[in-house]
């Protein structure tokens, strides 16, 4: 037979002690551990939150950026079909000083039909021309020279002190399409 050693009350007491310590630690570190996945529950939420925030960031700039890019895109294209025909245009122009310098000449001849029909066919190809958006700079002699707009050939001595400063002569006439010069007027301005 073996003896086992009687326990005696202090130990009981110690060992119930024990277990009741060991449950209140158990109980304390559930409540640890709920804590932290309380904790870590939230500190995810709040970085999907933040993820969340820079992605819709990130997609208005983009939108905004698109956007902007089809403004500039529609902007481009009409800017591109009104001076479409800008290197035309630009071919036209001697023809047109052509007319000007043969109405010119003819006008000093008798033939009246032969000016009336060079007249007409000037007056067509000019209305043409308008109707797809050419335009004359309007420039005579007198007016106040400006650098943005004329081209000086030469500058003279002004004949009369109200020249000074001003165009004295037209060499060439100029032509705009739309908003945009397509040739400066050629002068001559008085100094």
């Amino acid at each position: 037979m073996s003896k086992k050693p009687k326990e005696t009350k202090s130990t009981v007491e110690d060992k119930d002690t024990t277990q009741v310590q060991d449950q209140a630690q158990q109980v304390n570190g559930e409540q640890a551990a709920g804590k932290e996945e309380a904790v870590t529950e939230v500190s995810e939420t709040d970085g999907l939150k933040e993820d969340l925030a820079k992605e819709k960031d990130k997609f208005l700039r983009l939108f905004a950026e698109f956007e902007n890019y089809k403004k500039r895109t529609s902007k481009e294209r009409i800017e591109l079909f009104k001076t479409a025909g800008q290197d035309v245009m630009q071919a036209m122009l001697p023809v047109l000083d052509d007319f000007d310098r043969a109405m010119v000449e003819i006008a000093k001849s008798e033939d009246k039909e032969l000016l009336k029909g060079v007249e007409l066919i000037s007056n067509k190809l000019r209305n043409v021309l308008e109707g797809k958006g050419l335009e004359v700079i309007e420039t005579k002699a007198g007016d106040t020279f400006d650098a943005e707009v004329h081209d000086a050939v030469t500058q003279i001595p002004a004949p009369s002190d109200d020249l000074k400063g001003k165009i004295v002569d037209v060499i060439e006439k100029g032509y705009k399409l739309g908003d945009k010069i397509i040739r400066h007027p050629k002068v001559v301005f008085g100094q």
